[in-house]
């Protein structure tokens, strides 16, 4: 049977139109605003408007951009499916046999479907081969997909390249993605779309601190408020593309997938390959973009809750340091500033003296702790806090018990070892001995200690991956490993949480946030580096995914020296933490530490559900935020000086994202300190007495009094419209504001 139907997925503001009919693949003809009902004819129409005159030096037959592209048609751009059986069955041409919509068999000229999913199967006979495609429309307005081939033959297929693409019209003129390294994660690039390939490459085993991320094409000048905007993210923790392409005949698209390496995937006969989903966003604006993400995330019926437990990790602190006197004071500083989490990091397991030895070890060190971590994790949590863990489960060092037995466990290509990193290498999670072993290891401890959340590394980059004893790549079989292992512990200790940590923010994507429940965002916790890092890291995850911690004063990677307020109204704006020797902080430290935490936990309901704005502001010294109740009876907005304007007062500030219709009273977040230097008029605050001069030395003026009149009331769309006086502070600072509905 030839399937001759068009399909209209609608949700949240988008429609998704598809056109099967003819038996050809689907193509997707409109992807954006909600056109509203239409009619079979209105479909049909949109079709043939879209079709193209033949002009000169083309195929006689228009080309089609299918979600699977296909070279036969005349398409010259990048082809969907690419591999052969020996060189033959290279240029496939499928047939599509069978339409389901909603997991339903579906016919006729026009199957309406709302939020919901389109799968198509397509055969061709010729070359041996079917390929089922699934195309969802989420109830966010999320479209993604994702692709899988089939090989009927009885000769193997090599699977050189399975890729989803989606058109995006010429008004989109603009592309935007993320590049960055370790300790500069997500750092936005912008160039004009241009004619050719715009392809972002990642063959580092994970996602790694440069990737894409998110891939966007916009409207000229598109920001977080304005412009239409199409992005795409490739949801793999392997190696995979992101590309955007133009074509000589105007036709533009936005595309992903995995990144296989030469002969990684042969299909048997009957053996199948399904690419990982490529997902896509459209908004009016970036945010509205990202609002997309975190609402298809919050959706889940597994994602965290907002009453996520205030952490401190002792890596920054202690490091290889395992003191059992020492984490045990740190553990009674932390409880009595309000922390809700501890979690030990590297250096409790084998030889692990140091960053040589130990990794795949995963038994507790006798030396260092003679009685187990019992002490350690009792004391935890005695004091009414979680424990937690550090693991780097797909690493091994050289110098360790499990490398000397089983050397060929170690990745690896022919008869050499990769180049080594950090003193590792990689240990294959494909053989099932292997992952069986770290897998029965890891249960171990768990079962052992009563620990609540895993802190997983990956801190070398798979290079050379291959696989005993054939040494065939390895990193296709290496990453579904992980999703299997992480899952794994997942069911046996329910209530687990894992955080996704690859030399910081390393692997950060959408599949790996479907099976863990919060990124580390970068190994820089600089609130100056901070402030950028997680501004774009929230383009794809919610402010609750991102583990945000308050550093010590002076910043491990950067050398820079900061103030509490800075460090910590930089860290608020997510899943807090603290990354801080606290037995080195001074009874004001502790104090103030003390408030920040406690003004987290009265807010974290909002900051952690709420809607995500981030302001466009035209001095590039200034880096604006908020997080809005989706009601919008609250908000708590931050402005933050990353950098010394030209000027000397920047005027108002616009509190953009609240109703328009409503009143609200917006207040300072006055805690210990407010780094101003001159609060303006519409405070209404008055000094204590003190100089107001003597914050000058320490960057914060002590002491400030809300007055009866402190604050201001004025309707939502003033407030985003006309704004308020900002108050002048020094670089590196950050001005916290409540706004409150007050009808």
């Amino acid at each position: 049977m030839t399937v001759d139907t068009c399909v209209v997925l609608r949700s949240a503001g988008v429609s998704v139109v598809l056109d099967v009919t003819g038996g050809r693949l689907p193509a997707i003809v409109h992807w954006g605003a909600d056109l509203g009902a239409l009619t079979p004819d209105d479909v049909g129409t949109l079709i043939r408007a879209g079709v193209r005159p033949v002009a000169s030096n083309l195929v006689d037959e228009p080309a089609r951009l299918a979600v699977v592209p296909e070279h036969w048609t005349g398409w010259v751009g990048r082809p969907g499916l690419s591999g052969s059986r020996g060189g033959r069955d290279w240029s496939p041409r499928f047939t599509t046999s069978s339409l389901r919509v909603n997991d339903s068999p579906a016919g006729g000229r026009l199957v309406e479907a709302g939020a919901g999913s389109v799968e198509v199967v397509a055969r061709d006979d010729a070359a041996q081969l079917e390929l089922t495609l699934r195309i969802e429309l989420t109830r966010s307005g999320l479209v993604r997909s994702r692709a899988s081939v089939t090989n009927l033959g009885a000769d193997p297929y090599q699977l050189d390249d399975l890729v989803l693409a989606y058109p995006v019209p010429q008004v989109a003129s603009e592309i935007l993605d993320l590049a960055g390294r370790w300790t500069k994660e997500r750092v936005p690039q912008r160039h004009a779309f241009t004619v050719g390939t715009h392809l972002r490459e990642n063959r580092k085993g994970k996602s790694g601190p440069d990737s894409a991320y998110v891939l966007h094409a916009g409207t000229a000048g598109f920001g977080f408020a304005d412009g239409e905007i199409w992005g795409v993210h490739t949801g793999w923790s392997g190696n995979h593309t992101h590309y955007a392409e133009r074509l000589y005949t105007g036709d533009q698209m936005l595309g992903g997938g995995e990144l296989l390496l030469p002969g990684e995937v042969i299909l048997g006969q009957d053996e199948s390959y399904t690419s990982p989903w490529l997902y896509g966003s459209y908004g009016v604006g970036l945010d509205a973009v990202a609002h997309r993400f975190h609402r298809f995330l919050r959706a889940r019926r597994n994602h965290p809750s907002v009453d996520r437990p205030v952490t401190i990790n002792v890596w920054e602190a202690v490091y290889f340091d395992h003191r059992l006197d020492k984490l045990l004071a740190l553990a009674e500083a932390a409880a009595s500033v309000g922390v809700e989490r501890f979690v030990l990091d590297d250096g409790w397991f084998g030889a692990r003296r140091d960053d040589h030895a130990g990794l795949g070890d995963w038994t507790v060190a006798a030396d260092v702790w003679p009685n187990g971590l019992h002490p350690l994790v009792n004391r935890v949590n005695e004091l009414g806090m979680q424990f937690g863990l550090w693991f780097e489960p797909e690493m091994i060092n050289p110098d360790s018990d499990v490398a000397r037995a089983h050397p060929d466990w170690v990745m690896a290509t022919g008869d050499r070892w990769p180049l080594e990193a950090r003193f590792q290498q990689v240990i294959n999670l494909g053989i099932p001995e292997c992952y069986a072993y770290i897998r029965d290891a890891m249960m171990a401890i768990l079962d052992e200690y009563n620990i609540a959340y895993i802190k997983w590394d990956h801190n070398r980059d798979l290079i050379d991956a291959g696989t005993a004893p054939t040494g065939r790549p390895g990193v296709h079989e290496q990453t579904i490993a992980y999703y299997r292992l992480v899952d794994e512990l997942k069911a046996a200790h329910p209530g687990l949480e894992i955080e996704s940590c690859a030399a910081g923010g390393g692997r950060v994507d959408l599949e790996a946030m479907l099976h863990c429940d919060r990124i580390w965002v970068s190994d820089c916790i600089d609130p100056l580096e901070r402030q950028q890092m997680n501004r774009w890291t929230q383009q794809l995850l919610p402010p609750e995914l991102l583990g945000s911690h308050i550093a010590s004063g002076a910043s491990h990677t950067t050398g820079r020296s900061h103030t509490l307020n800075f460090r910590a109204a930089s860290a608020v704006f997510g899943h807090l933490g603290i990354e801080w020797d606290l037995t080195r902080a001074n009874a004001d430290e502790l104090v103030e530490l003390g408030a920040w935490v406690g003004f987290y936990k009265e807010n974290r309901s909002l900051l952690l559900s709420g809607d995500l704005i981030r302001i466009d502001d035209p001095d590039e010294t200034i880096s604006a935020q908020a997080v809005v109740a989706p009601d919008r009876s609250r908000a708590i907005y931050s402005f933050a000086e990353v950098g010394r304007s030209i000027v000397t007062l920047r005027g108002r500030l616009r509190f953009s994202g609240l109703d328009p219709n409503r009143r609200y009273r917006v207040t300072p977040v006055l805690l210990e300190h407010a780094p101003v230097v001159k609060p303006p008029v519409w405070w209404g605050v008055e000094p204590d007495g003190s100089s107001e001069f003597d914050h000058l030395a320490a960057g914060t003026a002590p002491g400030l009094r809300p007055t009866e009149e402190f604050g201001v009331e004025l309707t939502g769309a003033a407030l985003a419209t006309v704004g308020l006086t900002h108050a002048p502070t020094h670089p590196e600072t950050a001005i916290l504001y409540l706004a409150e509905a007050v009808d």
